[in-house]
């Protein structure tokens, strides 16, 4: 008979407290996520027994942010569960603002975390009348007013109810032209259909962004046999300002409009899992627009392009990093890392705790 053996563990428990912050770290601008946060229940060595992990694609992104310093507020619904709980107390070690972040009602999301020969993982999701999809309109009308980059996506995205009120939160922010918004897909085809079917809901949303990250799993499932760079236009045409397409171990691909694409190679790790990969990326490549001071959609178009493959390296780092870890456990920055003027992240300026 197989045996469900549930470990918690938070990591980052040593992250000093929010109250404790730094003067310069509470001045720099703020970052905001929309998403779902959930547990990860990561197979152990032992046959039958998992270990609960926070995860979720907002969640992570949320964390890897705070954890490279910046000023990071989670927009998700949290339960008053045992595991909303711990999802609580991971943000809260982490030093993410949960001030936004609605009490829900309803259970945690579970996602049930498979792992192949070569640590690459796939997800069962329980994910029916859980928090992260309530959404309602007083919620997130409560999105910070000074927030500088907003980040939204994944599940939370395209799962209704909630999805149409995300996209409209993140809809008005992209035409105030205030904030640089972005928008990770994270396909997980079991729930969003067919392609056409899915293609649609998704482009909508990257109508509402200026910052467009996928995976080029992803982009092939979306549009079979073609090309990247055909994905990446057509995202363009949409209204991106920059599209990054990640390719695993050979980097990511980097698109801007009227500009020749640009390939920025991947970094040879010892790779534990892929837990958390991407979202770490998306952190990698938001945190280091944000601290470069590429904060709004006018300075992202006159940025130029040798600085975004500059950024695109820092999240390839961040990355690879992860992936030597077991779980979504992204590195710190140190202090050095905001340094001025801005300088490109070394593997010297990132550390676990």
């Amino acid at each position: 008979m197989m045996s469900w053996t549930f470990h918690t563990r938070t990591q980052g428990a040593r992250r000093r407290p929010t109250k404790q912050r730094s003067v310069a770290e509470a001045d720099r601008p703020r970052l905001t996520v929309i998403g779902e946060a959930f547990i990860d229940l990561v197979p152990l060595p032992d046959p039958g027994s998992y270990r609960a992990r926070p995860g979720g694609s907002g969640f992570n992104v949320a964390i890897t942010l705070a954890r490279l310093g910046h000023r990071t507020a989670m927009m998700a619904r949290l339960g008053e569960n045992a595991f909303g709980g711990v999802l609580r107390s991971h943000a809260t070690a982490n030093g993410l603002d949960l001030d936004y972040a609605p009490r829900a009602t309803e259970p945690t999301t579970l996602a049930v975390v498979g792992l192949d020969r070569e640590g690459r993982a796939s997800y069962d999701f329980y994910l029916q009348g859980t928090a992260d999809w309530q959404w309602t309109q007083p919620e997130l009308a409560r999105l910070p007013e000074d927030t500088a980059v907003l980040h939204f996506g994944s599940l939370a995205s395209w799962t209704p109810p909630g999805s149409e009120l995300i996209l409209a939160a993140a809809a008005r922010r992209h035409r105030g032209e205030r904030t640089l918004v972005s928008y990770d897909p994270n396909i997980r085809p079991g729930f969003l259909g067919d392609p056409p079917h899915a293609r649609a809901v998704i482009e909508r949303s990257v109508g509402a962004a200026h910052v467009v990250k996928a995976s080029s799993d992803d982009a092939e499932w979306l549009y079979p046999g073609a090309p990247l760079g055909e994905v990446a236009q057509r995202w363009l045409t949409l209204g991106a300002l920059l599209v990054v397409i990640t390719d695993g171990p050979r980097g990511a691909h980097v698109f801007q409009p009227e500009l020749p694409p640009v390939h920025r190679p991947g970094r040879e790790i010892r790779l534990a899992d892929t837990i958390g990969a991407g979202d770490a990326f998306t952190a990698g490549l938001l945190g280091g627009l944000a601290r470069r001071g590429l904060r709004t959609p006018d300075l992202l178009r006159r940025c130029p392009p040798a600085v975004i493959a500059e950024v695109a390296d820092e999240a390839v780092l961040v990355s690879a990093l992860t992936c030597e870890r077991v779980g979504a456990d992204p590195p710190y920055a140190a202090d050095s890392a905001w340094s001025a003027p801005p300088r490109p992240l070394t593997p010297g300026d990132l550390s676990f705790r």
